[in-house]
């Protein structure tokens, strides 16, 4: 199956916040690579899919507390 690339504006926007997300995008199933961009005003959180869905990826950012919009 073919990696693909996600991009969301996020509010995760310090190195605190990376840490507060990283268990939980660390343990998605279906996520090879992810990173969020603080420098970037619109904190953006760039995932690489090894099978989850831009839904899931939303769901489990919520689910750490952080408010996640898709790029488009």
């Amino acid at each position: 199956m073919e990696t693909q690339t996600f991009q969301f504006k996020t509010n995760i926007n310090c190195s605190g916040c990376v840490a507060s997300v990283k268990p939980f995008l660390d343990q998605a199933d279906g996520l090879c690579h992810w990173e969020v961009n603080t420098t970037d005003k619109d904190k953006v959180l760039t995932v690489s899919s090894d099978g989850i869905t831009g839904q899931q990826v939303i769901e489990t950012v919520q689910k750490a507390g952080f408010n996640i919009v898709p790029l488009t």
